[in-house]
């Protein structure tokens, strides 16, 4: 997949979770998606080619790198707890899509109940199960 085309999907998914909301706090190079004011994802260029940042599960992200030559550690986030997506041929539509949901329920189960917009434990496993 290329660079424009992770980005499209990974925007088009976080565009349709309920309570999220895209800036450039970062300036205009960064695309920041939030829920609820903490950031679940972003949209940049590392050098000149467009990537995803993720946040994931330490041992999720641990494991993604080994499947997954294009997923690396996070560009300029924790390195445990975020993940880069770039454009190859080991990233697919569904794994973007999948991710991008995962970030933002984990994002989600950090936020005090009364913030969180969705049940972070039961939001998106309908859709997988049906």
């Amino acid at each position: 997949m290329n660079g424009r085309k992770l980005q499209d999907v990974a925007r088009e998914v976080a565009e349709e979770l309920p309570a999220s909301t895209m800036g450039h706090p970062f300036g205009p190079e960064y695309e920041v998606f939030k829920v609820s004011g903490k950031v679940f994802m972003l949209l940049t260029e590392v050098p000149g080619e467009p990537v995803v940042v993720l946040k994931a599960d330490p041992e999720d992200s641990e494991a993604l790198r080994q499947q997954h030559s294009d997923i690396t550690p996070g560009y300029h986030m924790n390195k445990r707890h975020w993940i880069t997506l770039a454009p190859g041929q080991t990233v697919d539509p569904g794994l973007v899509r999948e991710l991008v949901t995962e970030s933002y329920r984990l994002v989600v189960a950090g936020l005090p109940r009364a913030d969180q917009p969705v049940d972070p434990e039961r939001f998106g496993i309908a859709e997988e199960d049906g």
